[in-house]
This record gives C-alpha cells, sequence and structure tokens, in this order.
C-alpha cells in the first residue's frame, strides 16, 4: 500500500470528482469532498515522512520505468509542497458548507464540489509528477476547473473574472507547452531527473535559452507575478469566497513550486542564476511587486481586493528569495510559501463568515466589527499582523530568514527594503483595525449580535490558530524547509 502513495495522491480526488454527479445531494457531497480531502492529507502526510527519512520515492506508471514511461517523482520539495495543498484543502472544505449553500444556488453546488475536486486533482498533480508533458496536462485540468469555480460567484462581474483568467492563464500555457517543445527537441526526453541530466550539454543552444524564456513567462503568468498579475485581483474579488479561500491558498503556491522546480532543478542554479541574469530580473520583479501591489492595497474599499493585491506583494517576497539563490534564501522562500497559505487561507475564510452574515466585505462593514463579530475580526487581525511580519506569528519567521539571507549575501539594502515593504501592510491592515475596534458600526448593522456559523469559524481559527503556532514553534516547518533548499542545491536530479 505504501508503495502506491504518489498514485493516490492524484487518484483519490481526480476518481472522486466525477463521482459528486452520481451522490448529487449537496451535504452528501460536502462530505464525500471533505474525506477525499483529508484522505489526500493523510497520504501527503505519509510521504513527507517517508522521503525525509528514506529519500525520494520513484513511482513508474504502466510499468514503464523513467524516462521512457511517465515517473511520479517525490522528493522533500514536492512532498512539502503537497502537505501544504492538501492541508489547506481540507480546511478550506471543512469550512465549505454554509458558504457554499448561501453564496450558491441549489443547482450549483453538486458542481461546484464537481469541479473543487478536480481543480484539487489537477494541483496535486502538478506536484506529484516528474514528467514535463504531464506538468501541462495537470496544469490544463486546475485551471480549466478553477475558471469554471470562478466563474460561479454570484455577481456578473465574475464572468469577466473568468474571461479575463482564462485568457491570461491560456497564454501562460501554451508558453509553457512551447517550452516543453524546445527541450524535447533539444533532448529528446520529457522526464525531468533526465533532462536535468542532459541540459548542460547542450545549455549554451539558442533554442534551450527561448525554451527557458517560454517556460519561465508562463510560469510567472500562473504565479500572478508583477507585472503580469492583472488576472489575480478580480478573480480573487468576484469568485466565490470558499473558492477565493481555496486559490490564495493553493493555486500560487503551486506555480511557484513549479518555478522553483524548472529553475533550480531543471535547468539547474548554474543556468539560471549564473549563466543568466535572472538574479537581478527575480529580484527586481519581486520588490517592484512588493511595493506596487502594497501601495495599491493601502487605497482599495474592497478588501477582497485589498488582500488580492496583498497576495501579489507576498509572492514577491517569495521570488526575491528565489533570487538571491542561497540557501537560506531558497529556505525562505519555502518558509514564507507555508506561512502564507495559513495567512491568507485564514483571512479569506474570515471574509467569507464576513460575508455569510453581511453579504459583503466593503470597508464600511468593517465599521464596530470587534463588536458585532468578535470572533471574526479578531481572526482578521491576527491574519493581519502575521501578513505584516510582526514577531511571535508565522509571518516574521520566514521574513526573518528572508532578510538574514539578503543580510548574509551582503545584499543590506535588499534587507532594508523587504523591512520597509512590510510596513506597507502596517497602513492597510491598520485601516482594518481601526474600523472595527475605533468606529461604531453603521445602522444597518448595529443589530448584528451572531457570529458566523460555528462550521465556518472553526475552520477559520484553526488556521488563524496555526500562524501563531508556527510563530513560536517552529521546529516542523525549519527543519523541512532547511534540508528541502541544502536537497536543492546539492545538484540532485529532481
Amino acid at each position: 500500500m505504501l508503495s502506491h502513495l504518489p498514485i493516490l495522491q492524484v487518484i483519490l480526488p481526480l476518481v472522486a470528482a466525477p463521482s459528486c454527479l452520481i451522490i448529487r445531494r449537496a451535504s452528501l457531497v460536502w462530505l464525500f469532498t471533505l474525506g477525499v480531502s483529508l484522505a489526500a492529507l493523510a497520504v501527503s502526510a505519509l510521504l513527507l515522512q517517508q522521503v525525509y527519512t528514506t529519500g525520494p520515492v520513484s513511482y513508474a506508471l504502466g510499468g514503464w520505468d523513467a524516462p521512457w514511461g511517465i515517473e511520479y517523482r517525490i522528493d522533500l520539495l514536492n512532498a512539502w509542497v503537497l502537505l501544504i495543498v492538501s492541508a489547506l484543502s481540507s480546511a478550506v472544505i471543512a469550512a465549505a458548507h454554509s458558504s457554499v449553500a448561501r453564496e450558491l444556488a441549489a443547482g450549483r453546488q453538486t458542481l461546484f464540489y464537481t469541479l473543487y475536486l478536480l481543480c484539487f486533482a489537477g494541483l496535486l498533480g502538478i506536484v506529484a509528477t516528474g514528467d514535463v508533458f504531464n506538468v501541462f496536462v495537470f496544469l490544463e485540468i486546475s485551471s480549466l476547473a478553477s475558471y469554471a469555480l470562478i466563474a460561479l460567484g454570484r455577481d456578473r462581474r465574475a464572468l469577466w473574472a473568468s474571461f479575463q483568467y482564462l485568457i491570461m492563464g491560456t497564454i501562460g500555457a501554451t508558453f509553457i507547452l512551447i517550452g516543453i517543445g524546445f527541450l524535447y527537441m533539444m533532448t529528446g526526453t520529457l522526464n525531468m531527473a533526465d533532462l536535468a541530466a542532459r541540459l548542460p550539454a547542450v545549455g549554451d543552444s539558442t533554442t534551450v535559452l527561448a525554451a527557458f524564456a517560454f517556460v519561465f513567462v508562463g510560469i510567472c503568468l500562473k504565479l500572478a507575478l508583477f507585472p503580469l498579475h492583472l488576472w489575480l485581483p478580480n478573480a480573487y474579488s468576484y469568485a466565490p469566497s470558499i473558492v477565493t479561500a481555496f486559490l490564495a491558498a493553493t493555486a500560487t503556491k503551486v506555480a511557484l513550486y513549479l518555478l522553483l522546480r524548472f529553475t533550480v532543478t531543471v535547468f539547474g542554479v548554474d543556468f539560471a542564476l549564473a549563466s543568466l541574469p535572472l538574479e537581478f530580473l527575480l529580484i527586481g520583479l519581486g520588490l517592484a511587486g512588493v511595493f506596487v501591489a502594497s501601495a495599491v492595497a493601502i487605497y482599495q474599499l474592497d478588501i477582497k481586493r485589498m488582500f488580492a493585491y496583498s497576495s501579489v506583494a507576498q509572492v514577491g517576497y517569495m521570488v526575491v528569495g528565489i533570487g538571491i539563490g542561497t540557501a537560506t534564501a531558497l529556505q525562505a522562500t519555502l518558509l514564507h510559501l507555508f506561512n502564507h497559505a495559513l495567512m491568507k487561507g485564514g483571512l479569506f475564510l474570515a471574509l467569507a463568515g464576513l460575508v455569510y452574515q453581511i453579504g459583503g466585505c466593503r470597508i464600511d462593514a468593517f465599521r464596530g466589527l470587534g463588536r458585532t463579530m468578535p470572533w471574526t475580526m479578531a481572526a482578521i487581525a491576527i491574519g493581519g499582523i502575521s501578513l505584516i511580519g510582526m514577531p511571535l506569528t508565522a509571518g516574521f519567521v520566514s521574513k526573518w530568514y528572508l532578510v538574514m539571507a539578503a543580510i548574509d549575501s551582503g545584499l543590506w539594502w535588499l534587507g532594508i527594503l523587504i523591512v520597509l515593504g512590510s510596513l506597507l501592510a502596517v497602513i492597510y491592515v491598520w485601516r482594518l483595525v481601526e474600523a472595527g475596534y475605533l468606529q461604531s458600526p453603521p445602522q444597518a448593522l448595529a443589530m448584528i449580535r451572531s457570529e458566523a456559523p460555528l462550521g465556518l469559524l472553526l475552520p477559520t481559527w484553526l488556521l488563524i490558530g496555526a500562524n501563531l503556532y508556527f510563530g513560536i514553534d517552529t521546529r516542523l516547518p525549519v527543519a523541512v524547509t532547511a534540508a528541502a533548499a541544502q536537497f536543492l542545491l546539492g545538484g540532485a536530479a529532481p
């Protein structure tokens, strides 16, 4: 059974998705989806434990050994990301029942869970596979499901946001496919480990440079790296609240995994960060994303949109870590990948509770929220503090490692800019805290004295509590990310 864990990770949600159409009844489909997500979480935890103790796991599909057949190869990097995606999916889907019932018509709820599982399976498949064409296939599965999930939003602008994401996502996927085609033309293989071994011999060719450029730009579109982020604010703002929480906590993390996988292990550090001026490009775009997106977030009146721009800024921090390229910097990136998933998962679930009770989440709805919905407001405040990077929160840990990595590399000015970027987050988080605790509620909301449903509030506080716990007890994330960063720079094939 343990030998089949890599394929079970993907097969479970992929087979479960069409099964939802057989079950049909919304409450049963929700329970079924939650069970599948928890099973995927158990599989990912077992895989991480196995990889951490015994090394990478290879699984050949159809009895065809790599590089001839498709291989699922699990190492510390993707085992860590698999755990994050499945854990955040479980927390989000646990909170989904009441929110989905409030925001979606009864006839669309079964469709929602079907699409959710397809998107979940696609994201897990991207991370688990060791075949670059398989990456494209699962990327399309997750993307098509994401477009449909966003379009389910009750605001008519959700259709435009979905269409905009479809256009940008299709361009990104096409770029990735063209890059994969060039790689196959030059090496005759699609297996990541085989590509890593063969590419150094042809690394000086113009075709390989073009392949890298296409793959890099395509992934950055999916990642929403500034200035290729324009699809993300609308997608997060107009999608159903649970969809926003799921995508914010998982989709950009998987795209960042792809950026790490291709730049560090497939093409290699010597090619991506030494032969090419990618270090300066990544640091420059990352910093631009931090400052521009944070500045735009300050002026947003819709809080989902505010945190959407905040996500663009947080992606910038992670990309800066890749640009620095040292073991500590890559560890900081992997730590922030985990911590940001906890932050945004908790924050967007808290906003889902606000939408459930009030019907919207504009800044006016926050006036007096500390009195009318104290647990929801406290969750938003703590999540915001972690987003800033205050001590005793998870956000502080990853930003501390990133600042230390910049200073250790002699880039003291970069460390200062990282701290200044975090101070911008203080401004837009303070707007929420001021409205929630220092202003009186609007007359229409003054009589509200009930919180969001317990089924929505408990998963929210599970993630918010994790922000506090992993800000104090850092042993698990620090140990795993340190080992993963060393593995990435050790020259081992993925």
